[in-house]
Order: structure tokens, then sequence, then C-alpha cells
């Protein structure tokens, strides 16, 4: 019989799959289709509702990826975030593996401090994943232009790493109230005995 502890971590896992494909389900959708004729019969109408069809949104992929990280990293193992975020790539049409890569490395170096993180407070936290969704854009929009590929304007791409930080905060509440997430306590062990 599966103990709770185990249950829990694949409850989680399992949780974890199905939010990244309704979150790509969302970005697959096709939105700001509105017709010209619509558009000229009220013209600021219109312009409002294509700026917002426009803008880009928060990457709450990756801000569950950081807040669980911090939190439980027995939750979401490695190749588990590189499987979903791969697939994430191909199915988007970027350039498979590079987002891939940058999001397991920003999640790994989150999780090498998590002893160091857990007494920290939620302040320092957000600002340690900040830095690291902009250290993540400036790296991916550097690779782009290294090897001279088209990419979105940098006001755009900057505009979804704001939208992500200010969303953090709501993943974490979330994820504490709805999920009962909480940073492990000091000693705590996970199903197989090892220090979380």
């Amino acid at each position: 019989m599966i103990d709770d502890a185990t249950r829990d971590v694949w409850l989680h896992r399992v949780l974890f799959v199905a939010l990244a494909l309704i979150f790509l389900f969302f970005r697959l959708l096709p939105v700001g289709t509105m017709p010209e004729a619509a558009c000229a019969a009220d013209d600021g109408w219109c312009r409002a509702m294509d700026w917002l069809a426009h803008m880009p949104g928060p990457d709450l992929l990756l801000c569950i990826v950081f807040a669980w990280t911090m939190r439980r990293p027995d939750y979401l193992p490695t190749l588990l975030i590189a499987a979903v975020v791969l697939t994430e790539d191909i199915v988007l049409l970027r350039p498979p593996g590079l987002w891939t890569a940058l999001v397991v490395i920003a999640s790994e170096f989150i999780r090498s401090r998590v002893a160091l993180t857990r007494e920290l407070n939620f302040g320092v936290e957000w600002l340690l994943v900040a830095a690291m969704m902009v250290a993540m854009l400036i790296l991916y929009r550097i690779v782009f232009g290294l090897v001279l590929l088209p990419q979105p304007p940098f006001g755009f791409a900057l505009m979804q790493v704001v939208w992500s930080i200010l969303c953090y905060p709501v993943v974490v509440f979330l994820s504490r109230v709805v999920l009962r997430l909480y940073k492990p306590a000091m000693g705590e062990v996970d199903a197989y005995g090892r220090r979380l």
C-alpha cells in the first residue's frame, strides 16, 4: 500500500503536468481575431481590445516551477521539468531545448539553495526569483542574437517577465492556500528518509 507522503508526491507531479497542459491549451487558443468590420464601428474600443489581446501574459508555468521547487523540491524532479518544458518548446515552435535548458539550470540553482532560502522571508525569495527571470530573459536573447534568429521586440519580452514577476506572489499564495505547499521545516525528511 502507498503511504501518504508518496501519494502526495505523485499527486503533485500529476497536477503539475495537468496544469502545464491547461496553460499550453490556453496559449494555443486563437485570441485577438476580431474582424476588421467590427473594428471600423468603434475605433477606440477596438484599439483597446486589440492592445489587450496582443499583450504578453505571464509565464505561469515558470512561476509554478520556481514556487514549487522553492517549497518542495522533491515534488518536481529535474527530468519532469525538462520533459514538460521541452514539450512546450516543441508545441510553441520555439528552438527546442534552449528555454528548457535555462529553466532546468534556474530550477537547479534554486533547488541547490533550498536550505539557504528556507529561513528567508518572502521578499528576499521574490527578489531571487525576479533576478532569475531577468537573467533567463537576457541569456535567451543573447543566444538568439548570437545565432541571428529573429526575436520579438525587447519591450514585449520584458513585459512578459514583468507580468511573471508580478504573478509570482499569486502563484505562491494559491500554492499555500489550495495545495498546502510550505517550505520544509528544519530537519524534515521526505518519504525515503532524505532531508528536505
